[in-house]
C-alpha cells in the first residue's frame, strides 16, 4: 500500500517487514468499560506505525552510498514534494506558506517550509544533523605503479576511516564527476561502480608477527582493483593514449574507462576533475530470527538525516506560525570546519536570508528575536547497548533498540543538552506518542561530540543534543533496530508538529 502524506512525500507499507510486526505478533486486544470513541473516522488521526519507514531507509541507504549522492536523493525528492530551490547565488524570494530547499557544494542542504501565519520575529523550529560518513577517498593522484601483477589504488582515510573493519571487504567506487558539456560549461554528475572493483587483503596468519600489525594505512592497506602481469607474460595491456598534462592522464586508465562509459562520456579529456570514495557495496538489509535489526553501512549519519527529512515531509499542518527547517551537513567527522560544514555561515545566512526576504527588512533586533524563540534538535546517532560490553555504559545510560531516540548529555559541553531543553523535547514526545531514552558517558571513558554545541553557540537559540541507537558506531557494517529509523520520523514530526504549542509553555 502506498500513502501520500499533506506535503508530497510517500511511504509505502511493505510486506517485507520486520516480523512481529508485519504478522501481527506484537497485536494485543485492548478491553475497556468506555463505549468506543464516537469521533468519526475523517477526524480521527492515523496512528503513527514506525514499521512503514524501514523498507524505505533500507533503499535509501543502498542506493545512495556516497554524501553526494544522498544529498542528490534527499533534494530531488524535495523537489518533487513541492519544494523550491533557492542558489545562494541569486536572490532569494521567499513568502508565508512556501517551501523551500538550498544546497552547498553538492554535500550539504538546508530545506525549510514557511508556516502559512508566520509572523515577524515567530521562531525556527531546526532538526540538525551529519550526512558524510567515514570513508576511504582516492587520493588527487591515485595510480600507483604495479606491485608483483597488482595494479592498486592510492587512498586515503576519510576520518575514522579504513580501520580494521576495513579489511576484505568488496569495495565499489563512487562520487562526484566535473564534465565538460559541448557549451564548455563544466557540470557536475554522479556516478556509482555498485560492483566489486577494490578490495584490501589480510595477510594469511600463517605469516606470523607480519600478518599481527600494527598496520601501516598508507603501505599495508592500498586496495587493489585488478592484474598486470604484462611483467612476467610480455603481453602489454591496451592504452587509451591520454594526453600527457590532462586531468585523467593522472589516473587508473581502467578506472577512468568504466566511469567515462558509466556516465556516457566519449571524450576521456571531458573529464575535468572527480571526488570519490570507497563504499561497501553489500546493500542494507534486514536481520535477526524476526527481522528486527537493520545491518547497513554508512548508518551514521545519514540515518538521522532520513528521519529528519520524513519527519519534515509528514508535517502536519500544526505550527502554523513557523518556520520548520531540517538541515544536513558535510564534514562532522573531521571537524565541521568546511563552508558546507556546521561551523560555517551556512544556516545562520540561511535563516537570515529568509527573515529577511519574509519581511523585507532585517537586522540585529528581529534576526536575534528570531532566534531566541527558536529550538535546535542536534540530531546524532547514539550508542545502542552492546550485551557483551555492559560494563562499559553507565547505569540507567544504556539506550536500546527499536524503542525510541535517546537525549544525549554531557557535563562538559560535548552536548548541547540542557535541562531547559530536555524537558522541551519530552514535552514534545509525550504529544506525539514517542518515548525518551537518555545517554551519558562513564566518566572513565571518552565522551564524543557532535554538530549540537558549535551550530548552538553560532545561532544562540536553545538546543538539544539526542540520537537514534545503534550498534557498532565507526564500523563498515552497522546496527540500528529495523524499527528505529521510524521511531526517529515520529519524534521529529512530533517536533514540527508541535513546537509552537510546547514553546508557548516555556517562559525560559
Amino acid at each position: 500500500m502506498v500513502r501520500k502524506t499533506s506535503s508530497g512525500f510517500f511511504t509505502s507499507i511493505h510486506e517485507d517487514m520486520p516480523l512481529h510486526v508485519s504478522r501481527g505478533y506484537d497485536r494485543m486486544v485492548q478491553h475497556s468499560a468506555y463505549p468506543p470513541t464516537s469521533t468519526p473516522p475523517s477526524l480521527q488521526k492515523e496512528k503513527f506505525a514506525p514499521e512503514k519507514y524501514t523498507q524505505p531507509y533500507l533503499h535509501f541507504m543502498t542506493n545512495n552510498p556516497t554524501v553526494f549522492h544522498a544529498v542528490d536523493h534527499f533534494t530531488s525528492k524535495l523537489a518533487k514534494a513541492g519544494y523550491v530551490y533557492l542558489s545562494e547565488r541569486e536572490q532569494w524570494k521567499i513568502k508565508a506558506g512556501g517551501k523551500y530547499y538550498t544546497k552547498r557544494n553538492g554535500s550539504a542542504f538546508i530545506a525549510f517550509a514557511v508556516g502559512k501565519d508566520y509572523k515577524p520575529g515567530n521562531g525556527v523550529a531546526i532538526v540538525a544533523g551529519h550526512i558524510d560518513a567515514l570513508t576511504a577517498k582516492v587520493k588527487p593522484i591515485p595510480k600507483l605503479q604495479t606491485k608483483a601483477g597488482y595494479v592498486q589504488l592510492g587512498v586515503a582515510p576519510y576520518a575514522g576511516g579504513m580501520n580494521s573493519t576495513w579489511w576484505d571487504r568488496d569495495l565499489g567506487i563512487g562520487g562526484r564527476v566535473l564534465v565538460k558539456a559541448h557549451d564548455g560549461r563544466i557540470v557536475e554528475k554522479l556516478v556509482k561502480l555498485d560492483w566489486p572493483i577494490a578490495r584490501i587483503p589480510t595477510l594469511a596468519p600463517h605469516f606470523g608477527a607480519a600478518a599481527q600489525g600494527p598496520f601501516n594505512k598508507e603501505t599495508n592497506m592500498t586496495p587493489i582493483i585488478g592484474l598486470d602481469n604484462s611483467d612476467a607474460t610480455g603481453k602489454e595491456q591496451p592504452s587509451l593514449q591520454l594526453p600527457a598534462g590532462t586531468f585523467v592522464a593522472s589516473q587508473p586508465e581502467r578506472l577512468v574507462k568504466a566511469i567515462a562509459g558509466q556516465l556516457g562520456v566519449s571524450d576521456y579529456t571531458d573529464i575535468v576533475n572527480w571526488e570519490l570514495e570507497l563504499f561497501d557495496i553489500q546493500p542494507a538489509q534486514l536481520g535477526g530470527l524476526d527481522k528486527e535489526f537493520i545491518f547497513a553501512g554508512r548508518i551514521d549519519d545519514k540515518l538521522c538525516c532520513f528521519a529528519a527529512i520524513e519527519g519534515l515531509g509528514s508535517s502536519d499542518e500544526d505550527s502554523p506560525g513557523i518556520i520548520k527547517m531540517v538541515g544536513c551537513f558535510d564534514d562532522e567527522e573531521v571537524g565541521s570546519f568546511l563552508r558546507q560544514g556546521a561551523l560555517s555561515n551556512f544556516m545562520p545566512s540561511v535563516i537570515s536570508r529568509t527573515v529577511e526576504a519574509l519581511n523585507n527588512y532585517s537586522g540585529p533586533n528581529l534576526i536575534n528575536q528570531t532566534l531566541a524563540n527558536s529550538f535546535l534538535v542536534s540530531s546524532d546517532v547514539i550508542h545502542a547497548v552492546n550485551p557483551n560490553f555492559l560494563y562499559a555504559y553507565l547505569e540507567n545510560h544504556s539506550p536500546r533498540l527499536n524503542v525510541g531516540v535517546a537525549v544525549s548529555a554531557d557535563p562538559n559541553g560535548h552536548m548541547t543538552t540542557d535541562s531547559v531543553s530536555t524537558a522541551l523535547l519530552s514535552r514534545v514526545a509525550e504529544k506525539c506518542g514517542s518515548k525518551l531514552q537518555v545517554f551519558q558517558i562513564r566518566n572513565d571513558s571518552r565522551s564524543g561530540g557532535t554538530i549540537g554545541p558549535m551550530t548552538s553557540s553560532r545561532l544562540g537559540c536553545r538546543a538539544v543534543d539526542c540520537g537514534i541507537p545503534q550498534l557498532s558506531m565507526h564500523s563498515i557494517r552497522a546496527t540500528t533496530g529495523a524499527l528505529d529509523p521510524g521511531l526517529g520520523v515520529q519524534l521529529y514530526k512530533g517536533f514540527f508538529d508541535h513546537y509552537q504549542e510546547v514553546d508557548a509553555e516555556f517562559a525560559t
